[in-house]
């Protein structure tokens, strides 16, 4: 049994054009018109397959092919739809559409499990402008909770409760799954990186991810006129702030390690060509698989920002919003995925995710794992990102079989 990669790859194609950009790209950041579009279509498509639909408290969209009624607790297959501004095809969507084709090849081979097959779409994986990332799987996982939500809004004064109410969702009904009260949950997603090509491999069998903290910064300094204040009495945020993104580069390539720092996110104020700026936001973002490295790594990066802040007259303040911890894979639903993939002779490597996933959430209620997808050139987040049927397909089959073993198995 072996799912339909045209099928797939058509299925693929035609979210794509959801939030399709000029070049390609896709942009279908949560709750944007495109996200919603999807949402529906995707929801339409589970129940035309026969699928029980349900739509949870946090808006994360459940389908459920009933089992044969011999084993209870659900095996769960999940990802995301959403994705990041003018990003790829293929982030998230993969995940999620395979196991829609999953079902489908289960019905075309009139095959029923022993368990509940539950496909997920989880609701704001991606980092966005409400500052909750991974939010529908961190819901499920009691990680965050209504109280943290309820007064969230977006740049456009937007209120979350009010994009979750009208995806179906609602904050005040917010509460943690129970813990293994599923079978076991599998997460496939493109590597976004480069040891898989590097490697000439087709697939990944992740059996961890990385931590990753992330604080938004503030560096504020006194907006004046740019020609008649001189330099000796500039307060300038901008050059300060330029200063410190640089600090985080230097200070994360110093460790020669796999731990990585970034500033992806910058925003100036009041952003005119004729005013020393006054002020300027951004996002600190460290990762690493081993805590200590990390909480050192950031910590050494702030007191750089007070040295820096120091030196040109203006003030700086950080806020945590974001501490993942790193997490490990289950052990027995990795060594499916390898039994999977040595039965049909597909080569894999077992390798860490340095981005984070769904995946690491759900890990904490119970049996968890990962299946990466060749990606192209490690490029992801991008208009370019790509991941090849071939590649898709041998990496589908894989996740298919494991799951049939699992449901023997568990």
């Amino acid at each position: 049994m072996k799912i339909n990669i045209e099928r797939l790859m058509a299925d693929i194609e035609n979210f794509a054009k959801y939030g399709s950009q000029p070049d390609g790209g896709v942009s279908r950041t949560c709750f944007s018109k495109a996200d919603f579009e999807v949402r529906q279509i995707f929801a339409d498509q589970l129940k035309e397959l026969g699928m029980d639909l349900e739509i949870d408290a946090a808006a994360n969209i459940w389908g459920t092919f009933e089992g044969d009624g011999t084993k209870n607790k659900p095996i769960l297959i999940g990802s995301h739809l959403d994705t990041v501004p003018n990003g790829g095809k293929f982030d998230g969507a993969l995940g999620v559409l395979t196991g829609k084709e999953i079902v489908r090849t289960l019905l075309d081979h009139k095959q029923r499990l022993h368990h509940p097959l539950k496909i997920v779409s989880f609701t704001a994986e991606e980092a966005n402008d409400f500052n909750f990332a991974t939010l529908g799987s961190r819901a499920l996982a009691g990680k965050i909770s209504a109280a943290d939500l309820s007064k969230a809004e977006n740049s456009e004064g937007i209120k979350l409760t009010d994009a979750i109410k009208r995806a179906g969702g609602n904050l005040n009904k917010i509460s943690p799954a129970e813990n293994n009260s599923f079978a076991a949950f599998f997460e496939l997603h493109i590597e976004q990186g480069r040891k898989l090509e590097k490697e000439g491999l087709p697939l990944g069998i992740v059996d961890r991810i990385v931590g990753i903290y992330r604080d938004a910064v503030i560096v504020t300094g006194e907006q004046n006129h740019s020609g008649t204040t001189m330099m000796s009495e500039r307060s300038d945020a901008l050059a300060a702030a330029g200063e410190m993104a640089a600090a985080v580069q230097k200070a994360a390539k110093a460790l020669q390690t796999d731990a990585v720092a970034t500033v992806g996110k910058f925003d100036v104020f009041p952003n005119s060509a004729n005013i020393i700026p006054g002020k300027v936001e951004f996002i600190l973002e460290v990762r690493s698989a081993d805590k200590l490295e990390r909480e050192s790594l950031a910590k050494s990066i702030r007191q750089s920002f007070e040295s820096i802040a120091t030196n040109y007259n203006v003030s700086v303040s950080a806020q945590n919003f974001y501490d993942t911890q790193e997490c490990e894979f289950d052990r027995k639903l990795i060594d499916l995925l390898k039994q999977a993939a040595d039965a049909s002779d597909t080569p894999y490597s077992v390798m860490p995710s340095m981005a984070g996933h769904d995946a690491m959430h759900i890990a904490t209620l119970g049996k968890a794992a990962m299946v990466f997808v060749k990606s192209i050139g490690g490029i992801s987040h991008n208009p370019a990102e790509l991941s090849l049927p071939e590649d898709i397909e041998q990496s589908a089959n894989v996740l298919l079989q494991a799951i049939l073993l699992a449901d023997k198995n568990l």
